[in-house]
């Protein structure tokens, strides 16, 4: 629960609703194999907790599942895409947050900052949906700033979706290969594989972005050259979800289910706020809210089942 990430930002939510009074019993389980997901699950469901917090993709249908066997008990997936065939039990709301506009957010800033007109984004395999609008949204947002601007995406597609998110050397080599063709300010994303490219690419002197957390306290080696990061705001969504699940326990509103769309937004500039033209803090700090009220609308592809 101390990731960094999707797992402690739940935590931080369900820490939160329990100082706030929402909870007066919270207890948490890291699952260290995927097959132990269901079984896991339903121990919160069979000892009589009111709400089951799951965390990422790997639990999605674990999740589903066991929301099935336990109508009375409401389920959350945090950061948790649902598949497309699911029939959206009522006890059960998925935390979700679009890549393509995150993705967005990283080619605006990118294509705002770069000097030699040329940007680039490292990615895990593009086989994977949210790899997929992470690069579809950072190629749409650097347009979006300057039309005249080289944009270029690295996807991870010699291997496993797997894979993909969890080699180093790749990250690193893209990186560095997107530096030698002069882009100069470089996004990332996807595991271990998104990190060492962020960190190859501050080494060579380029801005970096990161994505999903604040990644200038995950990453200290790239955190001099981290403009940004671009934020799922999974703590304020979780907490949102808590308190709609102890309103319709209240019986004093409907409970949610379905999809639930989380913010997004700008990490803080950190130790570059003094070289990002006001102009240009102005301009991005106006996208969020552009991209979450359709005033900047973004196609998004129907995942298969």
């Amino acid at each position: 629960m101390d990731d960094r990430a999707a797992n402690q930002a739940t935590w931080d939510a369900i820490l939160q609703a329990k100082s706030e009074g929402l909870a007066n019993k919270i207890a948490s389980i890291e699952t260290i194999d995927y097959q132990d997901y269901v079984a896991n699950t339903r121990v919160f469901a069979e000892a009589g907790y009111d709400v089951v917090v799951t965390v990422g993709d790997d639990a999605s249908a674990a999740t589903y599942i066991t929301a099935g066997q336990y109508p009375a008990v409401y389920f959350i997936g945090s950061d948790q895409h649902p598949s497309a065939d699911e029939n959206n039990p009522a006890n059960l709301v998925r935390l979700v947050f679009r890549e393509n506009q995150l993705g967005f957010l990283a080619g605006a800033m990118a294509a705002a900052m770069t000097q030699t007109g040329r940007v680039g984004a490292v990615c895990g395999s593009d086989a994977w949906l949210p790899m997929k609008l992470y690069g579809d949204g950072f190629l749409a947002g650097a347009i979006y700033i300057n039309q005249q601007v080289k944009a270029t995406v690295s996807y991870h597609n010699e291997v496993g979706v797997n894979a993909s998110l969890n080699d180093p050397g790749w990250g690193e080599a893209a990186a560095t290969s997107l530096n030698d063709e002069g882009a100069d300010t470089i996004f990332a994303t996807g595991g271990t594989t998104g990190s060492s490219a962020l960190e190859a690419a501050a080494s060579h002197g380029a801005y970096v972005i990161g994505a999903e957390i604040d990644q200038y306290y995950a990453i200290p080696a790239a955190a001099p050259r981290m403009l940004t990061s671009v934020l799922k705001l999974i703590t304020p969504g979780v907490l949102d979800l808590l308190r709609a699940a102890r309103d319709a326990q209240d019986n004093s509103s409907p409970s949610r289910a379905g999809i639930y769309y989380g913010q997004i937004d700008y990490a803080s500039f950190h130790e570059l706020a003094g070289v990002i033209p006001e102009i240009v803090k102005q301009q991005m700090a106006s996208l969020p809210q552009a991209l979450l009220s359709g005033g900047i609308h973004l196609f998004e592809p129907v995942p298969t089942p």
